[in-house]
């Protein structure tokens, strides 16, 4: 026979557990039905939004629910033929990239030979990439033997990633293959 000291509190904790768990039973209670529930509340009144992880080159499928211009919520897409709701660990994560506090909201810019970044409107910084990338490809023009200039740079590539669907992937294609890229790669092939 074993013998069990059991002080008081912990008899009646022990107690109260072995209750609480009879009543549950006897009641029937459904635990899968209250866990749909309870997951209706959390996105009640929220739109949500399909869209690919960006971590990786895999290409799964999250639904990302917003209320009031935030995101609430971040599940598995059910729907996706990739990971069929399922998500790896990073994934689970991703409502961070918007909701954390480290998230950068504006443009920085750094010049050259400067210590400090200091914060640039969009359209200054579009306006800087588009002109540094004309000036970079015309001054980069090859020129054949010949002495002919061929409309190809080597001076400038092109790194696709796992965000990108086929079209905006051929979208970029056809952008960079239009300024003379030559070094056009993806995420997914490397």
């Amino acid at each position: 026979m074993v013998e069990m000291n059991l002080s008081r509190r912990q008899f009646l904790k022990l107690s109260g557990a072995a209750a609480a768990t009879l009543a549950v039973v006897e009641l029937g209670f459904n635990e899968k039905k209250a866990y749909a529930q309870s997951k209706e509340f959390k996105i009640a009144k929220t739109k949500v939004t399909p869209t690919i992880c960006c971590y990786c080159g895999v290409g799964c499928g999250i639904l990302v629910h917003t209320n009031d211009k935030t995101v609430v919520y971040t599940e598995g897409d059910p729907d996706n033929p990739i990971n069929e709701g399922k998500l790896c660990s990073k994934g689970t994560t991703i409502r961070q990239l918007y909701t954390s506090e480290k998230r950068l909201t504006k443009p920085l810019y750094r010049a050259p030979g400067s210590s400090k970044w200091e914060e640039k409107s969009w359209d200054w910084m579009l306006d800087t990439i588009a002109k540094r990338t004309k000036e970079t490809r015309d001054a980069s023009f090859k020129i054949t033997e010949n002495g002919f200039t061929v409309n190809r740079t080597e001076k400038i590539a092109s790194l696709g990633g796992a965000a990108l669907d086929n079209e905006e992937t051929y979208l970029l294609a056809k952008l960079m293959r239009g300024l003379g890229v030559v070094y056009l790669e993806h995420q997914a092939r490397i």
